[in-house]
């Protein structure tokens, strides 16, 4: 009879110790990983430097728009953006003029473009709430309210504005569906052409 060779075990750890050194590597290397991408989330983005031609050009801008001069105020926004397109706060003004001028949709498209160049700007932050609560899109001021609140952690009487803003479209019938009429029926309609001489 041939003995066969004497297997060998599997190797086990031979303590917690053995374990603890066989995978903290890797956890280390994955809680290092996690840690640089939940901080990259809390960072405010680098702004670009602006032109202070462009500066300049909104401020008149601003002047004009507060005398009422709504479109003296737009030729110089937009000039402004024509020297520095990353200038938020100009498109931020342009929407203000359009809420001002009853186009609810173009400001809200204005108060975008600002927030694509800044995700934290406060007053496109309101501005868009504003007209999103004309518009009758609640949910998704009450969602650029909750942002502001965060972002503005001490007084801030923007959210306060907007939150008046929402209760006020709340209360208030959706412009849109004020323009709706009721469709009339089949026999409705029979029954007046019938009536009539």
């Amino acid at each position: 009879m041939i003995a066969s060779p004497p297997s060998n075990p599997p190797t086990q750890p031979n303590s917690i110790w053995d374990t603890i050194m066989r995978f903290s590597p890797a956890a280390i290397a994955l809680s290092l990983g996690l840690a640089m991408v939940s901080s990259a989330g809390l960072t405010k983005p680098e702004l670009p430097e602006i032109d202070p031609r462009a500066i300049a050009l909104g401020e008149q801008a601003a002047a004009a728009g507060a005398a009422g001069d709504y479109d003296g105020a737009i030729g110089l926004y937009e000039t402004a953006l024509t020297v520095d397109p990353a200038y938020k706060a100009a498109f931020v003004g342009l929407a203000d003029i359009a809420r001002v001028q009853g186009l609810d949709g173009k400001a809200i498209r204005l108060y975008r473009e600002a927030l694509q160049r800044d995700p934290n700007d406060q007053a496109a932050l309101a501005g868009e709430g504003q007209a999103l609560a004309e518009r009758g899109a609640l949910e998704r001021a009450r969602e650029d309210l909750a942002r502001l609140r965060l972002l503005c952690q001490a007084d801030c009487g923007a959210a306060d504005r907007l939150s008046m803003a929402i209760e006020d479209a709340a209360r208030t019938p959706v412009r849109s569906a004020e323009a709706v009429t009721p469709a009339t029926t089949v026999e409705e309609a029979q029954r007046r052409a019938e009536e009539q001489p």
